[in-house]
């Protein structure tokens, strides 16, 4: 007999997708309040951010000021297509793989100008290196999870 008599039947979503999305969603959300309050300026948030650790607040901000468009486009890239895919994730759509890929892409560019150009001045690195590795481990993880969701046809 030729192809197959029996219609595909709709993949039931699992519990877990439910909570890696949200989840997701709601990590993801804290990366686009970051990005937006910089882009913003918000002398508040700034402040908060870099005097803990002993960054001065106009260093931090010239700094900011400095990005390069390419930087700034990938960061965007990073942090949209983070929030994008999680969306996606909750939609059930196969893109949320390709999304993911590019949002790490953008984490990728924008890692190596970090660190390639950190915030000048004599303070300890080792937050934002750990901070940065957080964010790496988590983004592969979620192409990965993705990616066994899509294999698995829940994601369509």
């Amino acid at each position: 007999m030729e192809g197959n008599i029996m219609p595909d039947l709709p993949t039931k979503t699992p519990w877990h997708l439910w909570v890696v999305g949200v989840l997701s969603l709601l990590w993801n959300a804290v990366g686009a309040n970051d990005y937006t309050q910089t882009q913003l300026r918000n002398t508040d948030y700034i402040k908060a951010g870099v005097e803990p650790m002993g960054i001065d607040f106009q260093t931090a901000l010239t700094y900011f000021e400095g990005f390069p468009a390419w930087a700034e486009a990938f960061w965007a890239i990073g942090v949209w297509g983070a929030v994008a895919g999680s969306l996606l994730l909750l939609f059930r759509s196969r893109f949320a793989l390709h999304v993911f890929g590019a949002s790490f892409l953008g984490l990728v560019v924008t890692t190596f100008y970090q660190f390639g150009n950190p915030i000048p001045g004599d303070y300890d690195r080792t937050i934002p290196t750990i901070f940065t590795a957080i964010l790496w481990i988590i983004a592969i993880g979620l192409i990965l999870y993705a990616r066994r969701q899509t294999a698995a046809g829940v994601l369509r």
